[in-house]
């Protein structure tokens, strides 16, 4: 009557070995660490690792370790305060060719980790992470959108046949069109008007002024933010972090908080970063002598590719990143790095229209990227941007093609950074990092430990009143609770969901929900005792009568935690998915475990009187 099947009990050791295995990677504390990525044509090397030790010795640092991990230098440190200070001489001293970034490095194991070992996910309320402020550059999304406009003028006249001269900015909120005759103005102003009805036009000698109205000014620097918080949202979940904080302060500051990221240096990268790509025509002309006589065509732009050579190229753009639907990293006919790209409607109609016109002529790509730069002025730190522009690919158009195709002449590295900002969406504006810290786990440490310790003393109330109420059933009510926990930690730390603060109270909520239910055993025995049953056959039957009522009265709190993890938010989720984890751990442990350890202590008496209970 208490036979339990044996494939039962190799299933429960199997799940309490994976258990194990899985929970052991959060004994492990994170070391605070500097970690530095290479950028394009650098190298992490073991001279690159001599200088940083260099440069740590003469300030009086001592790291804990400066090994190259993966693809990065890290450098652990002892404390926060030495990763701070650190990671500042590091980064002044360093050079532009190089991400440097705070990180706080895992300690587990190789081995751990080749079976897929990996600490919980803790929220920024228990662990801390990386804080970054990020000053948007107003004045460059204005200029930018001046460029979008006179773009789209040049392209209105032309489609007008106006026959013009320049279109150039002409101070803070103007334009100037130089018209090729000034008779023209009016046959100008009237397409102008009907492409770009927001815009105010007056005639002066030469052609027209054209003015941008102030509140217009002032709404394409509000939507530069706004976009640029939407693309980083993006980009952070192109990044897999698990609850990050992505908010707007003040007028124009943004505020991104990463708990416990393991790469900083890459998601600072992808956070900031403003490469992009351009598509032009190639323009007929001797670059060469262009750059040396200064004699550039009105239409064109000098610019070089990766080996210096200088290239003419349309100033007109045919398509860029901002039109980009999606993109991924791949590879061409040859196995080379590319990028699939696919445009949208309008980027695609205007590269079908110029590939249609211009089959058998070369188009080229310009990677665009805005570096960051620091410098001391006077003492001070004085921050700034170095623009730099290179022709990665020229190729003759074998044939009309729209918004599908590849482009080539990346490396590795850089195709698959580039298919995620662009998968992400541009930034309207470039940013500057103007904080970034580490947001210091010693409130975080503060709430794992009282967390921890209110778990703990539940535990331990909770197996000191069963062993004297329940005596043997007790204890084993007692390790059907551990195994509770076990399970819940390692779930969460396989599938990477976050543990927050109010997680911890949804632990706590999954122990109490596993003591009801060995309680509703536990009684249920009692009375089929009372009724005056064989020990062992109300032994089973306490399992077997209780076990429905367990199933429906955590049923209704399952639907609750789906409730709260669908329609909550941020803390919320933490508590409704820590519970739903905990219920089903508790409905297993309950029902499953608590009965096999039952009969393996009185199952194989041949006879058995009476029940410790």
């Amino acid at each position: 009557m208490l036979e339990f099947p044996r494939w039962k009990h190799v299933l429960i050791i199997l799940i309490l070995a994976v258990s194990v295995l899985y929970a052991l990677p959060n004994k492990y504390q994170k070391d605070p660490s500097v970690q530095i990525n290479a950028n394009r044509g650098a190298q992490i090397d073991d001279a690159l690792k001599s200088k940083v030790v260099a440069m740590l010795d003469a300030a009086k640092l001592e790291p804990k370790a400066v090994a190259k991990e993966g693809d990065s230098l890290v450098v652990r440190m002892h404390s926060l305060d030495d990763q701070t200070r650190a990671n500042d001489l590091i980064r002044e001293k360093i050079g532009e060719n190089y991400t440097v970034a705070l990180n706080l490095a895992s300690t587990v194991p190789a081995w751990l980790t080749k079976v897929g070992g990996k600490p919980m996910v803790l929220g920024l309320d228990l662990v801390g992470g990386v804080h970054f402020a990020m000053q948007v550059d107003k004045k460059a999304a204005v200029d930018k959108r001046f460029d979008a406009f006179a773009d789209d003028i040049r392209t209105t006249l032309r489609d007008a046949r106006v026959a013009y001269r320049s279109v150039e900015r002409n101070g803070a909120s103007t334009l100037r069109v130089v018209l090729s005759s000034p008779a023209d103005a009016d046959k100008a102003r009237a397409a102008l008007v009907k492409a770009q009805p927001t815009l105010t036009y007056v005639d002066d000698a030469a052609g027209l002024v054209v003015t941008v109205p102030q509140l217009e000014m002032q709404q394409i620097a509000s939507s530069a933010i706004e976009q640029n918080l939407t693309t980083l949202r993006n980009r952070v979940n192109e990044l897999g972090v698990a609850e990050p904080i992505i908010q707007r302060q003040g007028e124009d500051r943004i505020v991104v908080e990463l708990p416990g990221v393991q790469d900083t240096a890459e998601a600072k990268r992808m956070i900031g970063a403003t490469a992009t790509l351009e598509y032009r025509a190639v323009v007929d002309g001797n670059a060469a002598e262009a750059e040396q006589s200064g004699r550039v065509p009105p239409e064109a732009k000098l610019y070089r590719d990766r080996a210096g050579r200088p290239i003419l190229l349309n100033k007109r753009v045919i398509a860029t990143g901002d039109q980009m639907v999606t993109a991924s990293a791949t590879t061409d006919q040859n196995g080379m790095p590319a990028v699939s790209v696919t445009l949208n409607g309008v980027g695609g109609q205007r590269m079908f229209d110029f590939t249609s016109a211009n089959v058998g002529k070369p188009m080229a790509v310009v990677y665009t990227e805005r570096i960051p730069q620091v410098s001391m002025v006077d003492g001070k730190e004085v921050r700034s941007f170095k623009v730099k522009e290179e022709v990665i690919s020229i190729a003759n158009i074998s044939g009309v093609f729209g918004k599908q195709f590849q482009t080539t002449g990346l490396e590795r590295t850089e195709a698959d950074n580039l298919s995620k900002l662009l998968r992400a969406g541009s930034l309207a504006a470039p940013m500057d990092f103007v904080e970034e810290y580490v947001i210091g786990p010693s409130l975080g440490a503060e709430n794992v430990a009282r967390g921890i310790k209110a778990v703990v003393y539940s535990f331990l109330f909770t197996l000191v009143f069963f062993g004297i109420y329940y005596r043997m059933f007790g204890l084993i009510t007692s390790v059907a609770l551990l195994f509770n926990l076990l399970i819940v930690v390692a779930v969460m730390s396989m599938f990477g969901a976050t543990m927050t603060l109010p997680g911890f109270a949804g632990l706590a909520l999954s122990v109490g929900l596993s003591v009801d239910a060995n309680v509703l055993i536990n009684e249920r025995i009692r009375e089929e005792l009372r009724l005056g049953l064989p020990a062992k056959t109300a032994i089973a039957e306490g399992y077997e009568r209780a076990s429905h009522t367990i199933m429906d009265a955590n049923l209704t709190g399952l639907i609750v935690g789906v409730a709260l993890y669908a329609f909550g938010t941020g803390p919320l989720k933490g508590f409704a998915l820590t519970m739903i984890i905990g219920i089903f751990a508790s409905m297993f442990t309950a029902i499953t475990v608590s009965r096999a350890l039952a009969s393996l202590i009185y199952g194989r008496r041949k006879k058995l009187t009476s029940v410790a209970i």
